[in-house]
């Protein structure tokens, strides 16, 4: 039965889970985005969520509490200085989870999880470079015709 089960134990005790927790959140933080399993990628979504909420609103009070959970003042630093600068719009969701496949050796799932305003390649509400991959026929044969035009007049001279 799962009786009072809120979230995933991932298998450690609970002093080793915050710890690990903690240091993947640091990790994500610092590096935008990083490799683990998906069970691991969805308990530190739950973690790390509510630190960028708080985060938002730069206070002594948030910035003491979210030291409380990742115990590392230069990513706490970060995390109010430039993470909140650029989630300040977002209403949420703030981390994507990409599931990458199976690891070799254990054929455990992995994922990709990473801050979603740090990914330019994927954005699918941003402004995405128009590109002219249409091309008409007659454009084309105005081109072509243009060129021989040039050719022609060319050895004429």
């Amino acid at each position: 039965m799962r009786h009072g089960k809120k979230f995933n134990h991932l298998g450690r005790q609970t002093a080793h889970r915050k710890a690990m927790l903690a240091n993947m959140a640091c990790s994500l933080i610092e590096h935008k985005r990083i490799n683990t399993t998906v069970a691991k990628a969805k308990a530190l979504r739950k973690f790390v969520e509510p630190l960028i909420t708080k985060s938002k609103e730069d206070t002594t009070h948030n910035r003491r509490v979210v030291f409380s959970y990742l115990r590392n003042k230069f990513t706490v630093t970060e995390l109010f200085k430039e993470v909140s600068v650029k989630v300040a719009d977002r209403p949420g969701g703030y981390v994507r989870i990409i599931k990458l496949g199976n690891r070799q050796g254990d054929n455990a799932s992995m994922a990709m999880v990473e801050l979603v305003d740090y990914n330019e390649l994927y954005n699918p509400k941003g402004n995405k470079a128009k590109k002219n991959t249409r091309r008409s026929r007659r454009g084309g044969a105005k081109k072509v015709e243009a060129a021989v035009e040039t050719q022609t007049s060319q050895e004429e001279e």
